[in-house]
Order: structure tokens, then sequence, then C-alpha cells
């Protein structure tokens, strides 16, 4: 197993690059499609420790309207919206120890090499 994970959706242009440019940098690295198999709400909690950041900071805009949140609710409901959408969820998401960058640009995991 590979210490760094990549938190994707195979159909996300975005996710795309991000993985090419891992496999052009030769990186071994875990793949996790986080529609197919989410994160739990714990595992979100782990994850936004490690990127520093709030779970407002983790919503997609777009994907927050149509599940009918405003992003103000508190941490928890937050969370827990995300855990039961992944689809709210920015990505890529890389994961190495106990750093994490959202890979908006791809170029961002460069950080945790």
């Amino acid at each position: 197993m590979s210490d760094l994970l990549v938190i994707c959706k195979k159909t996300c242009t975005t996710c795309r690059k991000a993985v090419a440019l891992l496999e052009e940098l030769g990186v071994t690295f875990t793949y996790r499609e986080y529609t197919k198999e989410p994160l739990s709400a714990d595992e979100l909690r782990d994850v936004l420790g490690k990127l520093g950041l709030a779970p407002s900071s983790l919503l997609r805009s777009r994907e927050m309207k149509k599940v009918g949140l405003e992003g103000d609710e508190g941490d928890d409901a937050l969370i827990e919206a995300m855990a039961a959408n992944p689809n709210l969820i920015q990505r890529p998401i890389y994961v190495k120890g106990d750093e994490a960058r959202i890979g908006r640009p791809p170029e961002t995991v460069k950080e945790l090499l």
C-alpha cells in the first residue's frame, strides 16, 4: 500500500489530471473512488483536520444547492451531509501521513511529495 491516498472521482476532469500527473511523476498511490466508497463522518473529520479547514471550505457550491444546504449549518451537520452525499466534497484530495491538500490545481500534490 502506498503512503499517498488520492480521494477522487473517475468522471471528474481535475481528478483525471491529478492521476495522470502522479503517473507521469512515477508516484505510487492508493486511489479511492469516494462516490463508490464514501468517507465516513469520522474519516471526513480526520481529513479536515489534516487539511486544516472547516467543513464549509470543503463543500462544492453547486452541489450544496442541490441538497438544500446554505453552507452556514453547523460543522457536524455539514460533515454528516458530506458523508451522506459524497458529491458535496471538493476533489481530488491528497492525503499523506498527517497532511492533506485539495488538488485544485492538481499540482498541489507536489507539496506532499
